[in-house]
């Protein structure tokens, strides 16, 4: 999954749309179309006993690991149980909402952005796992990843791997406190929705402009030939 969403509806928006009805949103991030890696954005999770959005850092490294391993975007399914990821998993499961994700095919000269989302064109309830708390010196110690894990169908025609993505009903369980560690890895591995929910289409080049930003970037374009996975390039997993 290459690191980029699309979060273009205000906080309040995706929790409704999550059927929260009493939260807090102590969010100020804008919507946006073209989001990446890097940047404060609103997740969905529980602390406490009580439903909150909140805006963490798209990105995590402990402190201990500060120049030995880089800012992760993103974390991958079967490294979960790992002793890295493990501690984020058991207790720091958050729900990314947003309205897309993109990928980008081709070679490295001419790669093509490819906007997917869901073909009901409701909110997407994307998996993460975050260390929620105060800031340290690096904003990346109390950052968030998305969860990836191998694509499947026709999604593989995009890229290798996709995100882990929920309906409203699972990604609730996924942020219930009370949910065992063996029971959220259950959920993960088998309920995830499948490549037929989801369609996608061409986007703008300027996509590739992190500053860039605009309806215009999540609109489809033309394209003459069908995608080709992309040959180079880094992946954020």
């Amino acid at each position: 999954m290459c690191a980029r969403i699309d979060q273009n509806e205000t906080p309040r928006h995706y929790a409704l749309a999550f059927r929260w009805t009493a939260f807090t949103d102590a969010s100020q991030a804008q919507p946006l179309f073209n989001v990446s890696p890097g940047t404060a954005r609103p997740v969905l999770h529980v602390a406490d006993g009580e439903q909150r959005i909140d805006d963490l850092f798209w990105g995590y490294r402990p402190a201990w690991a500060m120049d030995k391993i880089p800012v992760a975007a993103n974390a991958r399914l079967e490294k979960l149980n790992q002793r890295y990821w493990a501690p984020l998993f058991a207790h720091g499961r958050v729900i990314v909402p947003a309205d897309g994700w993109y990928e980008w095919t081709g070679g490295p000269k001419d790669k093509q952005p490819w906007h997917i989302h869901l073909k009901s064109r409701q909110p997407l309830f994307l998996a993460g796992i975050a260390s929620v708390g105060p800031a340290g010196e690096h904003p990346a110690e109390s950052g968030f990843v998305i969860i990836t894990y191998g694509a499947e169908g026709s999604l593989v025609d995009l890229h290798s791997r996709r995100p882990l993505v929920f309906d409203a009903d699972s990604a609730a369980l996924w942020l219930d406190p009370h949910l065992s560690h063996a029971q959220a890895d259950t959920l993960a591995h088998e309920a995830s929705l499948q490549a037929e929910l989801f369609d996608w289409y061409p986007v703008d080049k300027a996509l590739g402009n992190v500053r860039n930003q605009g309806a215009q970037l999540a609109r489809p374009v033309s394209q003459q030939s069908s995608p080709a996975p992309v040959q180079a390039g880094f992946d954020f997993g």
